[in-house]
């Protein structure tokens, strides 16, 4: 995609959403949503621009967790601050959890392509490199439409265990980072974005 192309990103109708069951929060039935989300007839790409100002329509986002459980069961997870070089302006200087971003029209691209899991894999490899064993697990959905950010946005929630706390960031916009344990995390969650927020509450408390 060349700089005076506008990226055509994968949304569904806001209302097929709603038909399925509306959340506001965090929801662990995942098979009660991600199938029918996914079907053919229900998402198509459209301009992110246009996008990101109409929540008549939600972009399906990987939200990607990376969890480490040390020896002593102590829990641990990757953590990092929005640069002001990140895609999503609204989230700026936010701390966050979650690794992931929009999938885009080229990750259908290719026979047999799955767009979502293409997706989910060319963001991870764009903004972190995971130096250790690890296993992926689909967990729950994150809807909030108490912010302007989630309004348009949907998150589909993974947690990555990891087998050492070896993730480095690709990109200079991932700030701060590291494995802070999650007891910490939630004795203060002012500074987090929404999804983070919610995801540490649902996930960890």
């Amino acid at each position: 995609m060349t700089s005076t192309e506008v990226e055509q990103i994968l949304v569904v109708p806001t209302s097929v959403f709603h038909k399925l069951g509306y959340i506001q929060g965090f929801s662990a039935d995942v098979d009660k949503y991600l199938d029918e989300l996914l079907r053919p007839e229900n998402i198509s790409y459209r301009p992110r621009p246009e996008m990101e100002e109409d929540p008549s329509f939600k972009q399906l986002i990987p939200y990607v967790i990376f969890r480490h459980t040390d020896k002593d069961g102590n829990i641990s997870v990757f953590q990092y601050s929005r640069g002001k070089g990140s895609g999503e302006k609204r989230l700026h200087q936010k701390k966050s959890v979650g690794i992931g971003g929009h999938i885009s029209q080229e990750d259908a691209n290719g026979v047999d392509a799955d767009p979502y899991q293409e997706g989910m894999k060319r963001e991870l490899e764009e903004e972190v490199r995971i130096n250790t064993p690890h296993i992926f697990s689909l967990v729950g959905l994150i809807n909030d439409d108490e912010t302007e950010v989630g309004k348009v946005h949907l998150g589909i929630v993974h947690i990555c265990d990891v087998q050492t706390p070896d993730v480095v960031p690709n990109e200079v916009e991932i700030e701060g980072n590291g494995f802070v344990q999650v007891e910490t995390m939630l004795n203060d969650l002012s500074g987090y974005e929404s999804w983070s927020a919610i995801c540490l509450e649902a996930l960890f408390s």
